[in-house]
């Protein structure tokens, strides 16, 4: 792995200082979390009601073939602030040297080189990544924490606030107060729609103000609803943790119903204060010079193939929205290349007129958003899950165009689909003789990616959760007892 040049931040800084504050845009980057692509009105979802980000997608770019590298919440969320895949940036994996992000990537992310550039960055919602003593405030001008657990907050008047809400609240005041003569970064990053899994009655306490929706609406059923697709998986998928979360939301049709509706309700929620932080933008008279960014952490089950929650190589967990909105003139339209998380941070950095750094896994998707269609762009991403996590299983594998692979080298088992013979992936061609060369071939496309990006992970990394992480914490870091419980909760 190459390391970040200590002046690299420098030379950024001193490229964007010579762009004057009205040249560059401001960017807002909406994460929300646990929702894959097709929970949106805009792409085809028969009940939900999202109408804001609806218009987002018919007026920017929608990346209708968008992935994360790793469908996890922490991981993902590193990935996008270093623009590195798990392999590069190596941070929440099981060994605990790993349960800080490094300096080198930390000292490279998104915020800190829009920062040290002169961006007023703010970042409000969930983090779930930890940084280095000191390196908080580096990074971004105005950070505040809002978790779930309880997602209701109480308020001085003694009300309750759900968290969406709250951020929302945040991104209004920080758009007010934000410096006339300096572009702005907005990060705003919810836990919504990830369930409460500590509460197993209402998984998904969504916001009062979408707490009348779709009441009395029979809630769709899992396209993937067949027990059959369940039972074709093998024993260490199916008695996994994806089988736990699908007892506690799913497995009655009571259930399903009430959780559904709910979950469907979080994600109108967030559509609420996407539509907020947009009329916020237009009464400051910043909206056409605001570069806006709407995506997810990684994809969710929702019930299909017997399944709760993400992690595993499937398109449901890997495959999630993506909208770039630039109002400067910029015509809308659907791209159908693969995007990646990874390229998030990229992206980010060329609105800014900044350079990416070389080590990043990922590219700017501007072009796309320009109306250009790069020659060279990728046909395939490595896929990954090492974390750790006893009740989930690790992989690796390379998403192709056409195919599929993935090895769960824990289990000494593979995945090989054909997604122009079977787009669900409900057949697995990796035994079929007829696919032998083709398994060969993303065998070994499979091993290219790994050296590139990072090399094998180390046993220690593969290794379950059970050693005690560093002492050593920036501010607001929790001790190592409490960081496995937010860790396994969250995931």
């Amino acid at each position: 792995m190459r390391k970040v040049t200590t002046c690299w931040w420098m030379v950024c800084a001193a490229l964007a200082l010579s762009v004057s504050a009205a040249e560059r845009p401001n960017i807002v980057f909406f994460l929300t979390d646990d929702i894959r692509y097709d929970f949106f009105g805009y792409s085809g979802h028969p009940v939900v009601q999202t109408p804001n980000i609806d218009r987002l997608a018919e007026r920017g770019a929608r990346f209708d073939r968008m992935y994360v590298n790793t469908a996890t919440c922490w991981i993902s969320r590193a990935t996008i602030f270093s623009g590195m895949y798990l392999r590069g940036h190596r941070y929440g994996t099981g060994a605990p040297s790993t349960r800080v992000m490094d300096l080198q990537w930390s000292s490279a992310s998104y915020p800190r080189l829009l920062k040290d550039a002169g961006y007023n960055v703010g970042y409000f919602g969930k983090s779930h990544v930890k940084f280095a003593e000191g390196e908080q405030k580096k990074m971004f001008d105005q950070f505040k924490k809002i978790g779930r657990n309880p997602y209701f907050k109480k308020q001085e008047d003694g009300t309750l606030r759900h968290e969406t809400e709250l951020i929302g609240d945040e991104a209004e005041q920080f758009i007010d107060s934000a410096p006339k003569d300096r572009p702005f970064n907005l990060n705003l990053c919810f836990n919504a729609a990830h369930a409460e899994d500590s509460d197993k009655e209402d998984h998904f306490p969504h916001p009062k103000a979408t707490e009348h929706l779709y009441e009395g609406i029979p809630m769709p059923l899992p396209r993937l609803n067949d027990p059959a697709i369940f039972e074709s998986q093998p024993g260490f998928m199916q008695n996994s943790i994806h089988l736990n979360r699908y007892k506690w939301r799913w497995d009655t049709p009571e259930k399903y119903q009430h959780n559904m509706r709910n979950y469907l309700r979080m994600i109108s929620g967030i559509d609420n204060v996407v539509g907020r932080v947009i009329e916020k933008l237009r009464a400051a008279g910043v909206y056409d010079n605001t570069i806006l960014i709407f995506s997810a952490d990684n994809g969710y089950y929702a019930g299909n193939r017997g399944f709760a929650g993400k992690w595993t190589h499937y398109d449901e967990a890997l495959r999630v929205p993506l909208i770039v909105v630039d109002p400067r003139g910029k015509s809308p339209q659907a791209v159908p290349q693969i995007a990646l998380n990874a390229d998030i941070t990229a992206t980010i950095l060329e609105y800014a007129d900044l350079p990416v750094p070389e080590h990043y896994h990922g590219r700017s998707l501007k072009p796309f958003v320009d109306g250009k269609r790069p020659k060279d762009w990728r046909t395939d991403f490595l896929g990954e899950f090492c974390a750790g996590m006893p009740s989930i299983p690790n992989w690796e594998g390379i998403h192709g165009e056409r195919y599929v692979y993935a090895r769960y080298f824990g289990n000494d088992h593979e995945f090989l689909h054909d997604l122009k013979q079977d787009p669900d992936q409900l057949k697995n061609l990796a035994s079929n003789p007829e696919y032998r060369a083709v398994l060969e071939k993303m065998r070994g496309r499979c091993d290219e990616e790994i050296e590139l990006r990072g090399g094998a992970f180390t046993e220690e990394e593969r290794s379950p959760r059970t050693k005690s992480a560093p002492k050593k914490r920036g501010k607001g870091g929790r001790k190592n007892r409490k960081q496995k419980t937010q860790v396994g909760d969250e995931s």
